[in-house]
């Protein structure tokens, strides 16, 4: 009699890589990638490893493997060496989160060339550096894939004190649209999430500059009662990373509690 039992296949849990995961909504979604049953990846600069550390302990605690990585995601080799360890340690990439953003309150006219490449080289650069990476990954294996990045409802519409945000995050939905029509053919969708304002340690730091500009007496209090959470944006991205989301590719979806209405 045969033993049934030893030529039932091992199924391989699907992997996920997650840029700018340290806090925020990063960490968020790794942790809830992790609760989907993904094995994760996540990645920051190497200023932030100490909760880097703390987050891998949180997604391995859900039974999950995960690897830490440094990663200045504006620069080529080491996006290139973050997507190389990914596939090599889980041999494959699944799932690609181009999370890591800056954010900067600051008038157009009081803005500097360096203020555009600082916010242009992660929000920018570092996202196309993670998207171009992730699908010669994904198209070379052949399985698929989601691409999945962080645009933002400034990505929609210009506001005041975030033109260069604006500028940058409008880039992420056309990235996000011309590469879903590229690799479609290859079984990987491409899609972003625009938040609104979110509760998270970088939003909270632009409460000093909004006190600055507006004279507002509490800008972390005004913040506060009009934002949303990193497990809101999380709760899309599982959406995005999972099977029933393969219809939907190349769009740039709002989550901000209807304050922007396509």
């Amino acid at each position: 009699m045969s033993d049934l039992t030893s030529s039932t296949p091992t199924i391989q849990p699907r992997v996920a890589l997650i840029t700018g995961a340290a806090q925020g909504i990063g960490r968020a979604i790794a942790l809830r990638l992790a609760e989907d049953g993904l094995d994760i990846a996540i990645a920051d600069l190497a200023l932030q490893r100490t909760k880097l550390d703390g987050v891998a302990e949180e997604v391995r605690a859900k039974g999950r493997r995960c690897i830490v990585l440094e990663c200045d995601v504006s620069q080529e080799e080491e996006v290139q060496r973050m997507v190389q360890a990914t596939e090599e340690e889980f041999d494959g990439l699944d799932v690609m989160v181009a999370n890591a953003g800056r954010l900067l309150v600051k008038t157009m006219i009081d803005s500097t060339l360096t203020d555009l490449d600082n916010v242009f080289g992660t929000n920018v650069r570092g996202v196309f550096l993670c998207l171009r990476a992730a699908a010669q990954v994904m198209i070379k294996r052949g399985r698929g894939g989601k691409i999945i990045s962080a645009s933002s409802v400034s990505g929609k519409k210009g506001t005041a004190l975030n033109g260069i945000y604006c500028a940058s995050k409008a880039a992420v939905r056309s990235f996000t649209q011309a590469l879903a029509s590229e690799v479609g053919s290859h079984g990987i969708t491409v899609n972003a999430y625009a938040p609104g304002p979110i509760d998270t340690p970088l939003l909270q730091d632009s409460a000093d500059a909004l006190e600055q500009l507006f004279g507002v007496p509490d800008g972390k209090a005004m913040i506060r009662d009009h934002v949303g959470t990193p497990e809101d944006i999380a709760s899309m991205v599982s959406f995005l990373a999972g099977k029933e989301s393969g219809f939907i590719t190349g769009q740039t979806i709002t989550i901000d509690g209807g304050g922007w209405m396509d």
